[in-house]
């Protein structure tokens, strides 16, 4: 049975079918307690981190940073129930996400989560439009309603004339924008990204950002971003960094005029990139 986080146990129960009708969530959206992750291997334990503590309010984007194996990406993997802790609670939407059988991640997260890689993972032999439709389809909305919601966020990330092509006919920069799409089509409260500006050049990982930043505002989304781009990392509200199994804030850097214009919710996106 799916455990309830104390900070919500008075929340009122909400719809898990139409993100419109799901009541707010007034605690931490995210909530980690004591979490440890010790993997077992050939030459012993390995432990990443023990103790971790971390709170995430409704509506923030949130920068993690670290060295490689840090445990960055771990992190997120629980966020996002596709992972789960040695010991430790991780409370996500009011969900114990690590209580949940393996049915029951894949329906929250399909509900819950939206997810982008550092490598967009799109299907090769299906075009932008039936990529962005595949989360739908796998909830089983008929093909023409699928279709329609997929033009429609193509349209979000300025990609509404591609959608016919296939992936290996898009740059880098575009295949990602259809990955943001795929991502947030059932319109998921929370979008966890790792690294998925990592394979980009700066110009176009920039403008990736600015489009993350951008739909961030406009759908009231809470963000998490791993990401090894301090740049990028300060255009956040918070950022943090992964160091010796525990998160400590970054030194607090002045936001540009650059950064607040994007974080206002405008787009700087144009051109083919």
């Amino acid at each position: 049975m799916t455990q309830t986080s104390p900070a919500a146990a008075s929340q009122a129960s909400r719809s898990t079918r139409d993100p419109e009708l799901r009541a707010p969530i007034d605690a931490p959206i995210i909530q980690v307690t004591n979490l440890e992750k010790t993997y077992h291997t050939a030459r012993g334990a390995l432990t990443l981190f023990r103790g971790l503590n971390l709170e995430i309010q409704t509506g923030e984007l949130v920068a993690i940073v670290g060295q490689s194996g840090a445990g960055k990406s771990t992190l997120l993997h629980m966020l996002g129930a596709l992972d789960a802790p040695s010991a430790g609670t991780v409370y996500c939407a009011s969900t114990n996400v690590a209580a949940l059988t393996q049915k029951q991640a894949a329906a929250f997260r399909n509900r819950e989560i939206g997810y982008v890689w550092q490598f967009h993972y799109l299907l090769p032999e299906f075009t932008a439009l039936e990529n962005v439709a595949m989360p739908l389809l796998a909830r089983g909305l008929a093909r023409r309603d699928a279709l329609a919601t997929a033009a429609n966020w193509l349209r979000e990330v300025d990609l509404e004339d591609r959608g016919d092509h296939r992936p290996g006919e898009l740059s880098g920069g575009e295949q990602q924008r259809v990955a943001l799409a795929r991502a947030l089509v059932n319109n998921p409260r929370l979008l966890l990204a790792d690294e998925p500006t990592g394979d980009l050049d700066e110009t176009t990982a920039n403008r990736v950002f600015d489009l993350v930043e951008r739909l961030h505002a406009n759908h009231g989304l809470t963000s998490i971003l791993v990401t090894h781009n301090l740049d990028l990392a300060a255009r956040c509200t918070r950022a943090l960094r992964m160091e010796g199994g525990r998160l400590v804030p970054l030194a607090e850097r002045p936001q540009t005029e650059h950064g607040a214009a994007h974080m206002s919710g405008k787009s700087s996106v144009s051109g083919t990139w």
